[in-house]
């Protein structure tokens, strides 16, 4: 029995390559964020950009070079952990992040040395970049691929391993470059993540998803393998033709609701599909039911 290689139409390489320039677009953003106004004030990025800080103040290793050394180790267990398509996703982003890094620091002077100013303005540049880069559905590595491998492992949500992996290095901010530059990266921060959200034209931290579909097995199948979520599958029937489908639930964090779109498309394009907010989630892989 013959089996067919699977074919790549015009239609795919022109949205592969719509991607890669969003990608490389959110990169040189992120970049511009890093040499103008963060790496200069000493402000600290969350994850792993924010180690490469750290070396570069301390013993002069460019801040790329240290984000690509620092990511193998991650790519090696992701790779055993989550698939080779979420490395080569993550892959792209973390090296043209690297490369735009260190090829445009010669080039971008300090903007500011004053740091309300810095944190402010780099946080906004950066939400800019790193909401592209989510939003055409790759990453730049570093705590973000740690938080998926800590979650397949350890049960622990994505979103959690992600705030303490950025806690510990603005942690370790205070310790190196002291309190008050370590306030500033909080700030730079936070004003990054709320810029992310509007990027990525949503409030909501989470996602709910409701898809009607003939191809609900394998649908549920990739969720499950390459977005670590549950989904509830509901058999049903429409109204209008009497057929029978499926109708999957399942709920997202906002980084993979692209990456949710890609795969609902590549299985069924026909496929009826609602996506909207989720302004609270309780249960397994978020945060856990109190009581008020």
């Amino acid at each position: 029995m013959k089996f067919k290689k699977p074919q790549v139409t015009k239609v795919d390489l022109k949205f592969y390559f719509i991607d890669l320039l969003g990608i490389i677009a959110g990169c040189f953003i992120m970049a511009l964020s890093m040499n103008m106004f963060k790496v200069p004030n000493f402000l600290v990025p969350g994850g792993i950009s924010g180690i490469g800080v750290f070396a570069y103040h301390i013993i002069g290793v460019p801040v790329g070079l240290t984000i690509i050394i620092l990511n193998i180790p991650l790519f090696v267990a992701a790779y055993f952990q989550l698939g080779p398509r979420m490395v080569v996703q993550s892959l792209i982003g973390t090296l043209i992040f690297s490369f735009a890094i260190d090829v445009t620091a010669p080039f971008l002077p300090q903007a500011t040395d004053d740091l309300l100013l810095a944190a402010v303005y780099g946080g906004v540049i950066m939400g800019i970049g790193v909401g592209l880069v989510f939003r055409f559905r790759s990453s730049t590595g570093g705590t973000a691929l740690l938080s998926l491998i800590l979650a397949k492992v350890t049960g622990v949500s994505p979103g959690q391993a992600l705030f303490f992996g950025d806690l510990f290095v603005l942690a370790l901010a205070i310790f190196i470059f002291g309190s008050e530059p370590a306030m500033y990266s909080a700030l730079a921060l936070f004003v990054s993540i709320k810029v992310v959200d509007a990027v990525l034209e949503g409030l909501g931290l989470s996602k709910q998803a409701i898809i009607i579909t003939r191809s609900g097995a394998e649908i549920n199948t990739r969720l499950l393998g390459e977005l670590g979520r549950g989904v509830t599958r509901i058999e049903a029937q429409g109204g209008y033709t009497g057929e029978g489908r499926e109708v999957l639930l399942c709920v997202v964090t906002r980084q993979q609701t692209s990456h949710l779109k890609s795969i609902i498309h590549e299985v069924d394009p026909t496929a009826f599909v609602i996506i909207g907010n989720a302004t609270e989630v309780h249960g397994e892989g978020f945060k856990k039911m109190q009581q008020n």
